[in-house]
């Protein structure tokens, strides 16, 4: 299932390695059709249900796997959730046909990095395959409206954790709004290092699990906007 060596990307680092799930050949083939035309992208195996895509990553240790929600055997939701429990440095970008608003929340605090719909341009799935491998949130603009519906129906801002420092609240405002570690720290005139320190620090003092969780907790509690 794996090429016999990963290729380069045009600025010499190793091409992201992908891994393909759904249970339709023919969306596989697309994306794959696509997605080997980069230079950057490897696509390094496919998966038709979450069992399979969660026996592949393990064996091919993917950077990215692009996950179906609606599977048989193994739904993407769940399969994400297994997935970042035993391989949490891989990421998932989640594809679905259409938004349910139950369906995007859990797949999104299971700790996917980003959704698209399936209509989504080639250059926009490319484009969140990269943001998932800087560490990056990407969510579909109809994703961005479900969360600010849920927290415009709240009556009252939920409060912020004390625990947290005035940083530490301005670097999970901007993971909320899909900054990387790299991107925070140039933001905030901090080291890379700093940056990462203080989003391990945000994680453990919220009790969540990865930065997707993180930017779900900083717009519901209003700390930032998912737009």
């Amino acid at each position: 299932m794996a090429e016999p060596s990963s290729p380069t990307g045009p600025s010499g680092d190793r091409a992201i390695r992908v891994l393909l799930v759904d249970d339709h050949a023919v969306v596989r083939r697309g994306l794959r059709g696509f997605l080997e035309l980069l230079d950057d992208i490897e696509i390094v195996g496919e998966a038709e249900n979450g069992r399979l895509a969660i026996d592949a990553a393990r064996a091919l240790q993917p950077d990215v796997v692009l996950m179906d929600l609606l599977m048989p055997v193994l739904d993407g939701v769940t399969a994400t959730a297994e997935l970042k429990d035993t391989l949490p440095d891989v990421q998932v970008v989640a594809l679905t046909s259409f938004v349910e608003e139950d369906r995007v929340t859990a797949v999104l605090e299971a700790g996917a990095s980003g959704f698209l719909l399936k209509d989504a341009d080639a250059d926009e799935v490319a484009a969140a395959i990269r943001a998932a491998h800087r560490g990056e949130v990407r969510l579909d603009p109809a994703v961005a409206r479900i969360l600010t519906r849920r927290v415009a129906a709240r009556r009252e801002p939920a409060p912020p954790a004390a625990s947290l420092t005035e940083r530490e609240r301005e670097v999970l405002a901007l993971i909320a709004h899909g900054l990387g570690n790299q991107a925070i720290a140039d933001r905030l005139g901090i080291t890379e290092r700093t940056a990462r320190t203080h989003v391990s620090n945000i994680l453990g003092k919220l009790g969540l699990a990865s930065r997707t969780q993180a930017a779900l907790w900083a717009v519901e509690h209003r700390l930032a906007s998912p737009e």
